[in-house]
Parts: structure tokens; C-alpha cells; sequence
């Protein structure tokens, strides 16, 4: 298994590390904005069709926005770094709740045979979570690696397993709607826990692929951050 490469230069100039943290304010500030709405709508949606997936991803929405919270009290010090650990555990407790309360409700459902039913209102935000969580993930995390900051980064992959959570709610909701599949609803809700307990783990070991890459033409990225690569 490897890890990051090293850092090849400086850190960021002082002017380029104060750009960046206001765009990570701003980021966080947009991310907590789309996951309130997205948690709203989600959690009734899920209420109103008993689909425990749709729930989970509601709960999720909800983490993230304490999770997003979290670096945002993170970077209103002006020396940011000293509340790194504080921020990095909070995430991580964030995917453990979430892991917790899901597998339960999956179990639950499972075991008493609960159907969900149809919702036009979660497939419709499955979709639109796809297109855009994904984009604020990226740039991000792109900010978070040239600062160093783990939290950020951590923060970042939080966003990105709700694009990953988007797609799984999207195939359990389509399968049970078009197929009368009852079980691929709390199934698709034990994958969300289960990727939230990997993240979960890594956020509180601190495996948040932060350390940026310096060359000449400026940061890059080693590819850590990709989906199944070694952390």
C-alpha cells in the first residue's frame, strides 16, 4: 500500500493560502446551503414513501451539514491549523452516526419485510445530487490539498460520498419502482453505511489524502483522492 507523495516545495505564498481559505469558507457556505434543502426534501420524501434509503441519504445530507459546519469553525481562527484534530473527529463521528443509525433501520426493514414505495421526488433529487455534489467535492478538495488542510480534504469526501449515495439511492428507488424489488431499498440504505464507516475510519486516522504535490507548474494531484485508490 502506498501513501501520498511527498511535498516537492514550499507552502503557499501568504496571499495564495488567504485566497484559498476564503474559498474553502465559501465552498462550505455553498455545501451547507444545498445539503439543509437537500435534507429537508429527502426526509420527507423518505417519511411520506417509508423508503429507508431515501431516510439514510436525508441523515447523510444532515451529517454533512454538521460536517461542513465543522470546518467552517474550523477556519474562522485565524490560525486554522489548531483546530485540525477537533475538526477531523467531528467528521468522523459524523460517518459513524450515520453508519449506526442506517444499518439499523436496514435491518429493521429487512427483517419485517417494509416496503417502500414509489417517489418521483427522491429519484428526481438522486439525480440532481449527481450533478452536483461532484463539483463542489472537486474544487474542494483541489483547495484543501494545496492548503494542507486534512479537514478540509475529510470535508471534501463527505461531499463525494453523497455523489456516491446518489447513485446507489438512484438504482435501489428505480429497482423497487420499476421492478416491485421491496428488498433493494433497505439493501442500497446498508451499502450507504457501510461507505460511511470507511470514510468514517479514515477521517478519524486522518487518511485524508491532504498532503498537495508541488511541482514547477504548480500543485497537482497524486490521484489518492480517486475513488478506490490507496489511502
Amino acid at each position: 500500500m502506498t501513501g501520498p507523495l511527498p511535498l516537492l516545495s514550499a507552502e503557499p505564498s501568504p496571499t495564495r493560502r488567504a485566497t484559498l481559505v476564503r474559498r474553502v469558507r465559501l465552498l462550505v457556505a455553498a455545501t451547507i446551503a444545498y445539503n439543509v434543502i437537500e435534507a429537508a426534501v429527502a426526509l420527507t420524501a423518505g417519511t411520506l414513501a417509508d423508503s429507508t434509503a431515501l431516510v439514510g441519504f436525508g441523515l447523510d445530507s444532515v451529517i454533512e451539514v454538521s460536517s461542513a459546519a465543522a470546518v467552517a469553525w474550523q477556519f474562522t481562527a485565524a490560525d486554522h491549523e489548531r483546530r485540525e484534530r477537533t475538526a477531523l473527529r467531528i467528521v468522523a463521528g459524523s460517518f459513524f452516526a450515520l453508519a449506526a443509525y442506517v444499518t439499523v433501520e436496514s435491518v429493521r426493514a429487512l427483517v419485517g419485510g417494509d416496503r417502500a414505495e414509489h417517489s418521483t421526488v427522491g429519484l428526481v433529487l438522486a439525480v440532481l445530487s449527481l450533478l452536483v455534489m461532484p463539483l463542489l467535492s472537486a474544487v474542494q478538495r483541489r483547495a484543501g490539498r494545496e492548503l494542507g488542510s486534512a479537514s478540509a480534504v475529510a470535508d471534501s469526501r463527505q461531499t463525494l460520498l453523497c455523489t456516491y449515495l446518489s447513485a446507489v439511492l438512484l438504482v435501489g428507488l428505480a429497482v423497487n419502482s420499476l421492478f416491485g424489488w421491496w428488498w433493494a431499498d433497505p439493501a442500497a440504505a446498508l451499502v450507504i453505511a457501510a461507505v460511511a464507516v470507511r470514510e468514517g475510519r479514515d477521517a478519524w486516522r486522518g487518511h485524508t489524502c491532504c498532503t498537495p504535490v508541488i511541482s514547477d507548474s504548480g500543485p497537482t494531484s497524486d490521484g489518492c483522492c480517486a475513488p478506490g485508490s490507496p489511502r
